[in-house]
């Protein structure tokens, strides 16, 4: 049986995923989206909070080091905000970030991780 598949398995998600972000996640719908958009967000919480954050291979801390080098590769700003939120909230600090950026100009390429770290910047500003 999945974690998704226990009928409290999206509470479990929310409540790590507040845990991880240090706020609440919340993700209400846009004007004009279809109701059917809360199923995708549901999907998505208990996929990635519910199923991959929580198991045990590997350390909070490295896994949000993995995640918001992922999401810079892709180029995915908005869960790139989300991902560097829970590095910093997982002991992360700004300097291993930016090493991170560093590295990834390397792989991924100097334009995709210049216009990544413009996320980071804003987020490094928030707190």
């Amino acid at each position: 049986m999945t974690m998704t598949d226990q009928p409290d398995s999206y509470q479990r998600a929310l409540d790590t995923a507040e845990r991880l972000l240090g706020a609440p996640l919340t993700l209400p719908l846009a004007p004009g989206e279809p109701e059917v958009g809360q199923d995708f967000r549901r999907l998505a919480t208990l996929q990635t909070f519910g199923e991959s954050w929580p198991r045990p291979g590997l350390d909070l801390r490295s896994r949000a080091l993995v995640s918001v080098a992922i999401a810079a590769a892709l180029g995915t700003h908005e869960p790139l905000r989300g991902q560097l939120r829970i590095a910093l909230h997982s002991g992360v600090s700004k300097e291993e970030i930016v090493e991170l950026f560093i590295h990834l100009a390397a792989y991924a390429g100097a334009a995709r991780a210049f216009d990544c770290y413009q996320v980071a910047l804003a987020v490094f500003g928030e707190g």
